[in-house]
């Protein structure tokens, strides 16, 4: 019998898909960039799968925003990665 995938994610496995720390997922949760539920008496927070996917998207677009205004210039130093 096959499993379902899991509806929801813990900020730890949202930080493995991310490539990014569990620290910085709760931030962007914190700051309301990526919408999440706080669950039971320890209050642990949770990522539906659906708004992970939405949340990449966005980020996907804004990028493509960014770049259509910011072209590339060769030769021009820039951060790689934060």
């Amino acid at each position: 019998m096959a499993s379902n995938p899991p509806r929801f994610l813990q900020l730890a496995d949202v930080a493995e898909i991310l490539a990014t720390s569990s620290a910085q997922v709760y931030a962007l949760v914190r700051r309301g960039d990526l919408p999440a539920i706080k669950i039971g008496g320890r209050g642990q927070w949770r990522v539906e799968v659906s708004e992970l996917e939405s949340y990449i998207q966005r980020l996907y677009k804004d990028t493509a925003k960014f770049v259509s205004m910011h072209p590339y210039v060769e030769g021009a130093s820039a951060a790689i990665d934060d």
